[in-house]
């Protein structure tokens, strides 16, 4: 199976920018799988596609504002984006520029070290940097390259005086897709309503689209609500570079699964009632712990599944979704479920109706 199969054209200016004014007010395209027809309406519109007894599963994780702008002792601007934490105050980070980011150097990070996403050398100025200096005014955050990990990325030891997470809302940035060149005006926008625990690079975009009453009225329509946590990382947006889709290999994620969200899943099982993931990432905890009923355990670890077409779901029935890139993995996961070309038929239609494609973009159920 070829990557390029899974390719279509996509006008540039059809990808999203920025988010929607009201989160539910995106427009959503339904694929019935069994009628092979396509719908659109507002997302808003999902609670009339979900039955009583239906067990929605999404993905509680909270992005971290992960890109942060510190510079050497030297005084040369740098930039990390932090990755996956180790154990304790390591990380696992991107750094910018790698070749000047040797094991045992050090980085100082404060307040002052402001930049926009194009231009990392467009914020701490030198004039900062000597006042600090001459203040003595101690750095918010002070890292030390302790090595260089496969592929390029650094582990990094943070030192600090206070709480870390409190820290990077202070000096983080939001680590917003590359193919988004907007300025976040939000910092809660990229986070779903219901965002819990700090630790991912990304969000599951899926779930941008829910409201605090669109949650209740679908709780109220008897509509099972459990969660997952799945630490969404950076990998999610790096290119497919094979030209076999057998021959990639996943980056890995962590996740965990408390048992009373395991019960609610469970139970809709055992009822005959559709579990229903909101997101890729959702669906993919999902199909790493089922067994081959369906049925899910409390746990904790590492996924690196890869669900491309030829794949047998054991868990999930339905899938709430945005639009992804070309000959993503993404869009192989979402294939697998519907079929190529009943995907790529849909997906067509979103760019002849001007459908807003990707993180800040419009949604697709497919049933």
């Amino acid at each position: 199976m070829n990557v390029s199969d899974f390719d279509y054209n996509l006008p540039e200016e059809l990808i999203a920018q920025v988010p929607i004014e009201k989160r539910d007010e995106s427009r959503l395209m339904v694929l019935n799988r069994d009628k092979q027809t396509i719908e659109h309406k507002k997302f808003k519109d999902i609670i009339d596609y979900l039955e009583p007894g239906d067990c929605l599963v999404r993905n509680n994780t909270k992005v971290i504002p992960a890109r942060i702008y510190g510079r050497k002792e030297t005084g040369a601007h740098v930039e990390f984006l932090l990755l996956n934490n180790i154990e304790g105050d390591i990380w696992e980070c991107i750094v910018r520029p790698g070749n000047k980011l040797h094991i045992g150097t050090k980085v100082l990070f404060d307040e002052n070290n402001e930049t926009s996403n194009d231009n990392p050398n467009s914020g701490y100025s030198d004039v900062n940097k000597n006042q600090n200096d001459k203040n003595g005014t101690k750095p918010l955050l002070e890292a030390e390259i302790l090595d260089i990990m496969p592929g390029g990325t650094r582990k990094v030891k943070f030192v600090y005086n206070g709480i870390f997470n409190e820290i990077l809302d202070k000096i983080g940035l939001m680590p917003l897709p590359p193919y988004i060149h907007e300025e976040l005006k939000e910092k809660d926008r990229y986070q779903t309503v219901y965002a819990r625990y700090e630790g991912s690079a990304a969000a599951p975009t899926a779930g941008l689209h829910f409201t605090p009453e669109l949650l209740k009225k679908i709780e109220e329509k008897g509509v099972q609500i459990a969660n997952v946590t799945l630490h969404v990382g950076i990998g999610t947006f790096r290119p497919v570079k094979e030209e076999k889709v057998e021959d990639h290999e996943m980056h890995s994620e962590h996740f965990y699964i408390k048992r009373e969200d395991v019960e609610k899943i469970n139970n809709a099982k055992k009822n005959g009632k559709r579990i229903i993931a909101v997101g890729t990432t959702s669906c993919r905890v999902l199909e790493t712990i089922a067994d081959e009923n369906g049925m899910v355990k409390e746990t904790e670890g590492d996924t690196k599944i890869f669900i491309y077409p030829g794949y047998k779901f054991k868990c999930l029935d339905a899938l709430i979704t945005n639009f992804h890139l070309p000959q993503s993995t993404l869009l192989m996961l979402v294939s697998a479920l519907a079929g190529k070309e009943y995907i790529l038929k849909a997906y067509n239609e979103a760019v002849k109706e001007r459908y807003r494609f990707f993180s800040f973009g419009d949604a697709m159920f497919i049933m």
